[in-house]
């Protein structure tokens, strides 16, 4: 396995949307264990393919307290079943060192396929529900910093570009 790595905001890769995973092959279960392998050496609770510099339909995430309870989700989509909103303090692998509130659907019906592209659902609430919504809005070439104003968004991003040009 391998550590790969992140893509930092205001990368434009960050941007681009994922393209459906067509092939369940070797080298996809070889690039899902290095994906769940480089959110673990993180310490992250989700990554999206898209992250990692690779625009397929794909995302980890494993919310439990021991990191334990990895889940994977290919060619994932989700539908609201609850409209009222839970608000969270997201943070991102992508945007280092910040975290701002951001509202979501506190309950939603996700729709995916798993490593051997069998269809799979689960319902999910709370952090579960936010952190599958968060790492989907990856895959659409969205980040948590749009769901903030234009002046917090610039800072970071001058905060970040700063940051690094101090590491190259």
């Amino acid at each position: 396995m391998a550590i790969l790595q992140i893509l930092e905001f205001p990368d434009p890769r960050l941007r681009k949307i994922a393209a459906p995973v067509t092939v369940f092959d070797a080298e996809l279960h070889v690039f899902i264990d290095d994906l769940l392998e480089t959110m673990y050496e993180a310490e992250g609770i989700g990554l999206a393919a898209t992250q990692v510099n690779v625009h397929k339909r794909l995302l980890v995430l494993d919310v439990s307290e021991n990191k334990d309870s990895p889940h994977v989700l290919i060619n994932p989509s989700f539908e609201v079943i609850e409209d009222e909103l839970t608000e969270y303090d997201e943070g991102c692998l992508s945007v280092p060192g910040f975290y701002e509130t951001v509202s979501r659907p506190k309950t939603i019906k996700v729709s995916a396929q798993n490593r051997s592209g069998a269809s799979l659902e689960l319902n999910a609430e709370g952090i579960l529900s936010t952190c599958v919504q968060h790492e989907i809005d990856h895959l659409d070439g969205k980040l948590f910093v749009d769901y903030i104003s234009a002046l917090k968004r610039t800072r970071i991003r001058h905060k970040l570009e700063k940051d690094q040009k101090k590491t190259t």
